[in-house]
C-alpha cells in the first residue's frame, strides 16, 4: 500500500510540474515579442525578457485568458531612453487590444503602418515622444478603438475627418502636437452612442469651430490655445450635459449675453480671445470649480450669486468695461468714465 501510494505521489508531482513549466504564452507571440525588444535595442526596462520563461510573465506583456487561447493582448513600454522607431512586428500581435509606447524621448519616426493589422484593438496611447508625420487615416479601420492617445509628440498635418467613423470611440486626445488645418466637420457626427472627450489643445488648428459640433454633448473639450476663429455659441446650451469647456487663447468672436451654460459645467475657461456682450445671469446657476473670462472685450456687470464671486479679479481681468465685485464697483466706472466726456 505505502508503494503505490509512494507512486501515485510521484505522478502526480510529476503531472504538477509539466503542468506548471508548460508556457501559456503563444510560441508566434513570444517569437514576436523577443523581435520588438530587438527592434528597440533591448531597452532596459524589457530587458529581462528571458525566451527560456513563459512570455505571459514578463514584464510589460499581459496574456488574455482561455477564450483566446492565452494570446498577448496588452503590450505596455514606458519611461525608458529608448532609441528607435515603433517596430513594424507590433501589427504581428493579433489579438493585441492595448498599446502603449509612452514616455519615450528617443521613439522616432511615423505611427507605425502595420498597427492597421491590430482588428482588436481598443486602447492607442502613443504620447510623449518624438513621433512625427501625421495623425493615421488608418486608425479609422479599427472599429474596436475606444481610447486614442497621441499627445505630446511632433506631429503634423491635418486631422483626419474619418475618426468620428470610430463606432466605440470615447476619448480622443491630439494635444500638444503641430496639427494644422481646421476641425472636420464630420466631428459632428460621431457614430457612437456616446460622443467622445476631444481634447486638441496646444496645436496650430485654424478656421470656425463647425457648427455641427453643437449637435452633440461633450463631456469634455479642450481646444484652448489655437488659432480657431469666429463663432463658439454652438458649445453650449442649458440641457447638455457637458462637464468641462476650455476654449481659452483662440481668436473667438461671439457675443456671450444669451448664451446658457449647462448647470453640470465645473470648469470654463474662455480667457485670452474676443468675446463680447456681458455675463448671462443665469451662471449665477453653476457650481464652478475653475473658471476664467479674463483678456476678451466682456462689458456690464458681473451678476451677484452663485460661484461667480469666488474667482478673484485675474478671472475677469483685462475686459472691455466689466464691473462689479470682484472688480471695481460699477459705479466707480461710471464715474471715472463721465470725467472723460
Amino acid at each position: 500500500m505505502d508503494k503505490i501510494t509512494t507512486l501515485l505521489l510521484s505522478l502526480f508531482a510529476l503531472l504538477l510540474t509539466t503542468s506548471l513549466s508548460k508556457d501559456l504564452c503563444h510560441k508566434d507571440d513570444k517569437n514576436t515579442l523577443l523581435k520588438i525588444k530587438k527592434a528597440l535595442n533591448d531597452p532596459y526596462t524589457i530587458i529581462s525578457w528571458d525566451p527560456k520563461d513563459d512570455c505571459c510573465t514578463w514584464v510589460s506583456v499581459q496574456c488574455g485568458d482561455a477564450t483566446v487561447d492565452h494570446r498577448v493582448i496588452s503590450l505596455d513600454i514606458s519611461n525608458d531612453d529608448v532609441s528607435a522607431q515603433i517596430p513594424p512586428e507590433v501589427g504581428d500581435l493579433p489579438y493585441l487590444q492595448t498599446l502603449i509606447f509612452r514616455k519615450l524621448p528617443k521613439l522616432t519616426g511615423e505611427i507605425q503602418p502595420t498597427i492597421a493589422k491590430l482588428k482588436y484593438l481598443r486602447f492607442l496611447w502613443l504620447s510623449w515622444t518624438n513621433l512625427t508625420g501625421p495623425v493615421p487615416d488608418f486608425l479609422s479601420q479599427l472599429k474596436d478603438l475606444e481610447y486614442i492617445n497621441l499627445s505630446f509628440n511632433d506631429l503634423s498635418g491635418s486631422i483626419p475627418g474619418s475618426l468620428s467613423l470610430l463606432p466605440k470611440l470615447g476619448i480622443l486626445e491630439l494635444s500638444r502636437n503641430k496639427l494644422t488645418g481646421s476641425i472636420p466637420e464630420s466631428f459632428g457626427s460621431f457614430k457612437g452612442v456616446v460622443p467622445p472627450e476631444l481634447f486638441l489643445s496646444h496645436n496650430k488648428l485654424s478656421g470656425s469651430i463647425p457648427k455641427s459640433l453643437g449637435n452633440l454633448d461633450f463631456n469634455r473639450i479642450d481646444f484652448s490655445r489655437n488659432k480657431l476663429e469666429g463663432d463658439a455659441s454652438m458649445m453650449f446650451g442649458a440641457k447638455k450635459t457637458s462637464w468641462s469647456i476650455d476654449l481659452s487663447r483662440n481668436k473667438l468672436q461671439f457675443d456671450i449675453s444669451k448664451v446658457k451654460v449647462a448647470t453640470t459645467v465645473n470648469n470654463l475657461d474662455l480667457n485670452h480671445n474676443g468675446i463680447t456682450g456681458s455675463i448671462p445671469v443665469q451662471w449665477t446657476e453653476l457650481t464652478l470649480q475653475s473658471f476664467n473670462v479674463s483678456y476678451n472685450r466682456l462689458c456690464g456687470s458681473i451678476p451677484q450669486g452663485g460661484d461667480l464671486q469666488r474667482f478673484d479679479a485675474y478671472a475677469y481681468l483685462h475686459n472691455k468695461c466689466l464691473c462689479g465685485a470682484p472688480l471695481q464697483s460699477c459705479n466707480v466706472i461710471i464715474q471715472q468714465t463721465d470725467l472723460y466726456l
